[in-house]
């Protein structure tokens, strides 16, 4: 699979994921990692906190690794720093993610060609919430330009 990096992509994975493993969930409402899992919780998604230094995040047990997770995981939702990404996203295979997203700033090309090369869509150095904001609705309610031009707002199935 490729690395995503183009509206119909990423809203293509937005529209497809529904169970979100965000990996370094803080419990702290601040930091933009609950914020970001807040907002897509707010909008349908399925959150899964990764974090071994709690019990539970936004009302959800928190596991201390990917591998610990017993149901089925879409996306995985990286909030760790660009070095930590290689053993996540060899995680993210064995569990059989579909999607292995990098937040803003996280960038690590050897994580994301293993990835890739296992089948898994990957996305780096974006905002999980600022592109479905962007792409599915949110933003250009507040009149922020986009850059998607469009009479009619997306269907997400």
């Amino acid at each position: 699979m490729p690395i995503v990096d183009d509206i119909a992509g990423l809203r293509g994975i937005l529209a497809r994921s529904r169970t979100l493993a965000v990996v370094g969930l803080s419990a702290q409402w601040y930091r933009p990692s609950y914020f970001a899992a807040k907002y897509m919780r707010d909008h349908g998604y399925r959150i899964i906190p990764v974090n071994p230094r709690y019990e539970e995040v936004l009302g959800e047990r928190c596991y201390p690794d990917l591998r610990s997770i017993r149901e089925p995981v879409d996306l995985v939702d990286c909030f760790r720093k660009s070095a930590d990404i290689p053993p996540i996203a060899e995680d993210a295979i064995a569990i059989g993610a579909k999607v292995l997203w990098m937040q803003l700033g996280v960038i690590n090309e050897e994580a994301a060609q293993r990835a890739s090369a296992a089948g898994l869509d990957v996305v780096m150095n974006r905002c999980v919430k600022i592109e479905h904001a962007r792409i599915l609705g949110g933003l250009n309610w507040a009149g922020v330009n986009t850059g998607v031009i469009s009479a009619r707002r997306p269907v997400v199935s």
